[in-house]
């Protein structure tokens, strides 16, 4: 993953400077910047090391020149300098190395452009004149043109229920067929499947994380997580079961905030435990992924899950999902259970076994390994409700009574019993 330049405002920053290695370099571009308007002193020998040195002290200029000759791993060291720009630094690379694949990795890094060596002064005049323009656009334009980030906390109202399955296959879905940047973040810390259902190993980046908050930042979320695809990257653990978790939830968040700014959708596989112990983690989340079975354990723990939702959570958009389908086989019918926690059931996925396993054998996500089944196709439809922008599928967690006391457990029970009796 590539860390991506912020844009942000400029105020009180030099118009310009660069940093090239070569005298020969800079005699092409001092007329021009002075043609310009700026400054041929703030034409400075030396390469991009230097420029990272020098801008981790000061503020970065709107329009930045650097030079990558010296540098012997210039993607690495680009992210370095992303971490001492200013937000809004328009960055033009030189260098003397004709390669397109590290040309489009420089593009997708954030850079504006690189020009090889040696330099032509319509060259460098020409890209700087577009460095000109892109900076000066309006600020609304850009703000347009991204994407607003959606982060989807699912959870499951009982252990087994699927959310750690729905959580994986939301993730694929929305790196590989909506094409979105996306971050998948597994807090299953002890036992989590983030990994294992994608086939990949889980490293060590969440728990180093978890010991270290203080190192969270765009380079440590690109080296700690792993790559599922090339819009999909995974942070998950298999800590020690004799290792107890110890946080304050800080590292958490810090995640969550780093995820907003190097992706456009995060999915967080959410234990109840979790959600418990640190509330603070929903504070931001637009959509929870409510994952629930038709029965009655899970109607009363629904019942207490929305009603949490809507003390600490009134602003994300509820989705609820039953999963794991078996209409003659369920314990509550779904009339029922949507009379007993007062809202809708927005989604049910049938249950599908052989679908479940198929996925286990292949190493896929449920989504990616059954396309054609029923279940497959809900678990997308339940990708589209995610990326609508709409609040059709919302629920309501305002008004009304409190949701606590309103399933009648002996009223379902009783009905259980009578059909049970009926069958036989």
């Amino acid at each position: 993953m590539n860390a991506h330049w912020k844009t942000g405002s400029p105020n009180g920053r030099d118009q310009f400077a660069a940093y090239l290695c070569d005298e020969a370099s800079l005699d092409v571009l001092r007329p021009i910047a002075m043609e310009m308007g700026w400054q041929p002193e703030k034409c400075n020998k030396g390469g991009l090391r230097n420029a990272v040195q020098s801008l981790s002290i000061t503020a970065s200029p709107n329009i930045l020149m650097v030079d990558l000759s010296e540098s012997g791993d210039p993607l690495n060291d680009i992210n370095a300098l992303a971490e001492v720009c200013e937000p809004g630094t328009v960055v033009v690379a030189i260098g003397q190395v004709n390669d397109v694949r590290l040309y489009r990795d420089l593009i997708a890094s954030g850079i504006h452009d690189y020009l090889l060596k040696p330099l032509s002064p319509a060259q460098v005049r020409d890209s700087l004149a577009q460095a000109q323009t892109v900076f000066a656009a309006p600020k609304s334009h850009d703000a347009g043109a991204v994407r607003q980030h959606i982060a989807t906390a699912v959870i499951g109202t009982r252990g087994g229920v699927g959310s750690s399955t729905l959580a994986t296959s939301l993730a694929w879905l929305f790196s590989a067929d909506h094409k979105l940047p996306t971050a998948l973040l597994d807090l299953d810390i002890h036992f989590g499947t983030g990994a294992l259902s994608l086939d990949l190993e889980p490293g060590r980046g969440l728990t180093d994380a978890i010991e270290n908050p203080s190192r969270i930042d765009g380079l440590f979320i690109e080296r700690a997580m792993i790559r599922a695809n090339d819009n999909l990257a995974i942070l998950s653990a298999e800590a020690p079961i004799n290792a107890p978790l110890m946080t304050d939830g800080a590292a958490f968040v810090q995640l969550e905030e780093e995820f907003r700014q190097a992706f456009e959708m995060t999915v967080i596989d959410m234990p109840r435990n979790m959600l418990i112990n640190f509330p603070q983690l929903v504070a931001d989340v637009n959509v929870v992924v409510l994952v629930t079975e038709m029965t009655l354990a899970s109607a009363r723990d629904a019942i207490r899950m929305l009603s949490w939702l809507k003390s600490h959570a009134p602003h994300a958009r509820v989705v609820v999902v039953a999963n794991k389908v078996q209409s003659s086989l369920a314990e509550i019918s779904k009339s029922d259970f949507e009379a007993s926690i007062e809202n809708k059931i927005q989604l049910s996925i049938p249950y599908d076994l052989k679908a479940a396993s198929m996925a286990a054998k292949l190493g896929q996500t449920f989504a990616d390994a059954n396309r054609s089944s029923k279940a497959g196709s809900a678990v997308r439809e339940l990708a589209r409700m995610i990326t609508d922008t709409g609040d059709d599928t919302a629920i309501s967690l305002a008004g009304g009574k409190s949701l606590l006391g309103k399933l009648d457990i002996k009223s379902v029970m009783n009905k259980v019993s009578k059909k049970a009796a009926a069958d036989a």
